[in-house]
């Protein structure tokens, strides 16, 4: 078994490869919260990576959210894990075969939390799997987004009231999560026609999705502005402030933000 030290350096490593969004914030975290944080990360980005794999089938994407949902769920062990990885191990990458690794650097405090929102989040990528992600209204948008990215919003505020922050609105949470969410949606509708999945309601033009963003981006700022211990402020801060100017650079004609850009921004971003 690795050492907790010797485990965190692997998470941080495999954080770096999934978010360029989210590392730097999260290096900042202290010590417990960092791990915590960290942890809940790439348990859900291993969800998150099985979702949106370009060649699995659709009926073994369910079937290994279904299963991790239930797991999580329950006592598990690693054999049952590897067990259910075992015949996708060509497949799936490293963040998602090593989802025991990730829970295990979860101080213990926040494990149970981070299984309950993991699979919560698990079985309704399954759902919306199942549906072939038609989003055909709002209430779809919201329900589709509420899932993959509000309920890390939600978790988030349950680890800062944890860890010391007195003042978290977790009813604007899910538009922290929301809003981010929303940017990535519009940043990256080209991969997803791609792959035949739109999820801008019918009828939506850009201008709508890009209100609809800007409206949870203003709340989530809100949720942001009430955070009084500063690196969890920073962290919200962070890709919020990134997620703006990504909005801002599409308006203009880019397709991202450019480094020095991104530098600007976080510098810009921190207290």
């Amino acid at each position: 078994m690795q050492g907790n030290a010797a485990l965190l350096k692997d998470a941080t490593k495999v954080l770096a490869q999934t978010s360029r969004t989210f590392i730097i914030p999260i290096s900042h975290l202290g010590p417990g919260l960092r791990e915590a944080v960290t942890a809940g990360y790439l348990s859900m980005r291993a969800i998150d990576e099985i979702e949106d794999h370009e060649t699995l089938p659709k009926e073994d994407k369910i079937s290994l959210l279904q299963s991790i949902s239930t797991l999580l769920n329950k006592t598990f062990t690693d054999e049952d894990f590897a067990s259910l990885f075992a015949p996708y191990e060509k497949d799936l990458p490293e963040v998602s075969l090593r989802m025991t690794d990730w829970i295990k650097l979860a101080p213990l405090q926040t494990k149970e939390m981070i299984c309950r929102y993991t699979a919560t989040m698990s079985h309704g990528m399954a759902k919306w799997t199942i549906k072939n992600w038609n989003i055909q209204n709002k209430e779809d948008l919201d329900d589709y987004t509420y899932y993959v990215a509000g309920l890390v919003g939600i978790m988030l505020s349950d680890l800062w009231t944890l860890y010391g922050e007195s003042d978290v609105s977790k009813d604007q949470s899910v538009a922290f999560g929301r809003g981010l969410q929303l940017v990535n949606i519009i940043s990256n509708r080209s991969e997803d026609s791609e792959r035949g999945v739109n999820f801008h309601p019918p009828g939506w033009s850009f201008e709508e999705m890009l209100d609809y963003a800007r409206q949870n981006l203003k709340i989530a700022e809100s949720y942001t502005s009430r955070i009084k211990l500063d690196p969890i402020y920073n962290f919200c801060k962070i890709p919020l402030a990134l997620a703006t100017g990504t909005l801002d650079a599409i308006v203009a004609g880019k397709s991202k933000l450019n480094r020095i850009s991104v530098l600007k921004i976080v510098s810009g971003a921190v207290r």
